[in-house]
C-alpha cells in the first residue's frame, strides 16, 4: 500500500475504534452494537481494492483485538474484518465511482451479516457460545440494521477522503489533455473534419472580410475626400 493510504487509514482505524469504545459501546442498545470499525473498513475497501480492504480489515481488526475491553481471543475479529474486507473490495466499481447508493447499501447489509455469522462461527470454534445465549436471529437483524442506518453518515465520507488522498494534481492534468486529445481525435473520425484545419480556416476567412471591408471604407472616404 501507498504511504498516503497508510496513513490515512490508520488515523481512520483509530478515530473508529475511539468512538466505537468511548461512544457506542455505552450506548446499550438491544441486540448488537452499531460497527464503525466495520464501516470504515467498508468505505476504504470500496476504493482500495480487495487487496488494500483486506489489510485495512486485517489491521483493524487487529486493533480491536488487543484494544481494551477486549473480551475474546486475539485474531478473532482481524480474521472477521480481513475476509470482510476483501469482499467488499471486489464490489469496487472500474471507474472509481457508483452511480447509486444501491450498491453500498446492499454491501454494509451484506457485511454486517457476514461479519455477525464469521464472528460467531469462529468463536463456536473456540467455545465461545455468547451468541447463542443472546440470539443469533436477533444480533443478525440488529447489526444490519443499525449499520444500515450509520452508513450514510460515515461510509461515502470516508469514499470522499479515500478518493481525495489518491488524487494527484499531475496525473489529473495529463489525464484531462489525453481525454481532449481522445474526443477530439474522435469527432474527427468521425466526421471526418480536422478540427484544427477548420480553425484555421474560419480564422483566416474572418480576417479576409475585416481586410476587404476596411479597403472598401478607406476607398469610400478617399472618394468623399476627392469630391
Amino acid at each position: 500500500m501507498r504511504v498516503n493510504r497508510i496513513l490515512l487509514s490508520a488515523a481512520l482505524v483509530v478515530v473508529a475504534l475511539v468512538l466505537q469504545v468511548s461512544v457506542l459501546a455505552r450506548l446499550h442498545l438491544p441486540g448488537a452494537v452499531p460497527d464503525l470499525m466495520l464501516l470504515v473498513v467498508l468505505g476504504l475497501a470500496l476504493v482500495y481494492g480487495h487487496t488494500g480492504g483486506a489489510l485495512v480489515g486485517f489491521g483493524a481488526g487487529l486493533l480491536a483485538d488487543l484494544a481494551p475491553p477486549a473480551d475474546h481471543a486475539a485474531g478473532r475479529y482481524a480474521l472477521v474484518l480481513c475476509v470482510i474486507g476483501y469482499l467488499a473490495g471486489l464490489a469496487k466499481p472500474d471507474n472509481g465511482r457508483l452511480k447509486s447508493a444501491t450498491g453500498p447499501m446492499v454491501v454494509v447489509v451484506g457485511a454486517a451479516l457476514g461479519s455477525t455469522l464469521l464472528y460467531a462461527g469462529v468463536g463456536a470454534l473456540v467455545g465461545d457460545t455468547a451468541a447463542r445465549h443472546v440470539g443469533l436471529g436477533g444480533l443478525l437483524f440488529t447489526a444490519a440494521l443499525y449499520d444500515l442506518l450509520l452508513a450514510p453518515f460515515v461510509v461515502p465520507g470516508i469514499m470522499a477522503l479515500a478518493r481525495r488522498a489518491e488524487n494527484d494534481p499531475l496525473a489529473e492534468t495529463s489525464s484531462a489533455a489525453q481525454t481532449t486529445d481522445i474526443s477530439s481525435g474522435w469527432l474527427s473520425g468521425g466526421t471526418g473534419l480536422r478540427i484544427g484545419g477548420q480553425r484555421d480556416g474560419l480564422r483566416g476567412g474572418l480576417r479576409m472580410k475585416t481586410i476587404r471591408a476596411r479597403t472598401a471604407r478607406a476607398g469610400r472616404i478617399k472618394g468623399v475626400k476627392r469630391l
